[in-house]
């Protein structure tokens, strides 16, 4: 009987240590950094634990859900948009999104993930409907500041934040992929020849500005040409006028006409010299005038010595003159 109350003894000693210490267990609770726990009692809503230790009614109070107060992803399926011009683009992107309000992202939400990727679908397909293809390539900072206007309001009713949206990529179907391709090809092949044409029209700008200064630089040298050409010719007419001056008065004077038959008999005979020694001539003519020419020739020379030594007699007959006018002459020359 002893040994038998003892065991029950012990057994209920057991029993009770094991219900205080599932008593502290479920009474006490650690919430990690970065958490936040949300209390029920008897299944209505009692308070929000923070990060730490805490202290529970045990069998009463319950962790109904544990949430996370920091930064969360979450990506938005890809999804097929057509645009205002009816074209098909697949669109994904992804949320940044934090818990503000932990009981209504409990209780405001049946799941605050599965309704923020739905609402971000939601809320693509309304602005990219809006917006023509190239549009929408192109003006993605456009697509996510309304995303964030549409969005917030109604996340903030979840007790969530939404801190930003980013397009991950828009692409268009196979079949607008290959016109898009073909209509850059266009274009660049548009800009290549506006570029050539350019270059051409610039190249033929810059020959005929070439060509322009090459003829007024020719038009000047020829009428520099032409200003020397014609001083040229006045100062050889000058000189002309001036040798047929000097040479009418010398043939007006004494021996003259003999002087000129002289240097024309003597420039006829140096072209004939002159004809007779080139290499293209193989047979001289001799004119018949030769003769007449030589002959012509011997007598102005004759002349010519006649006319000096009548003219050193009457330079001599001139001194004596002098010298029987003036005697005083002689004296001053003997003396």
């Amino acid at each position: 009987m002893i040994s038998s109350g003892i065991s029950t003894g012990l057994i209920a000693i057991i029993i009770i240590l094991f219900a205080v210490v599932m008593t502290l267990f479920k009474g006490v609770r650690i919430v990690p950094q970065g958490q936040q726990w949300i209390i029920e009692r008897l299944g209505k809503y009692k308070e929000t634990l923070g990060a730490g230790l805490n202290i529970v009614v045990p069998y009463v109070d319950r962790v109904a859900y544990r949430l996370s107060n920091k930064d969360q992803i979450l990506e938005v399926p890809s999804q097929d948009v057509i645009t205002k011009d009816n074209a098909v683009v697949t669109v994904n992107a992804i949320c940044f999104v934090k818990i503000a309000d932990p009981q209504k992202a409990a209780y405001g939400v049946e799941d605050y993930e599965q309704a923020t990727a739905s609402l971000a679908m939601t809320s693509l397909r309304a602005t990219i409907g809006k917006m023509d293809l190239d549009e929408s390539l192109s003006s993605r900072d456009m697509i996510k500041a309304e995303l964030l206007g549409v969005m917030s309001d109604q996340m903030t009713d979840w007790g969530l934040i939404l801190r930003s949206i980013e397009i991950q990529d828009i692409a268009p179907s196979p079949s607008m992929q290959g016109a898009m391709e073909q209509q850059a090809a266009a274009e660049r092949q548009r800009k290549a020849t506006e570029t050539r044409a350019a270059g051409n029209k610039q190249a033929a700008i810059l020959e005929a500005e070439g060509i322009k200064q090459s003829t007024i630089l020719r038009a000047e040298a020829e009428q520099e040409s032409a200003t020397r050409q014609a001083a040229a010719a006045i100062s050889l007419a000058e000189g002309t006028k001036r040798a047929n001056q000097l040479l009418a008065e010398s043939i007006s004077g004494e021996g003259g006409q003999a002087a000129l038959n002289f240097q024309l008999a003597t420039r006829y005979v140096d072209a004939l010299s002159a004809l007779s020694q080139s290499n293209n001539t193989k047979v001289v003519a001799m004119p018949s005038e030769l003769s007449q020419s030589i002959g012509s020739l011997i007598n102005a020379g004759v002349v010519l010595g006649t006319t000096a030594e009548v003219v050193a007699d009457k330079k001599k007959q001139t001194q004596n003159q002098t010298s029987t006018n003036f005697p005083w002459n002689t004296e001053n020359s003997s003396t």
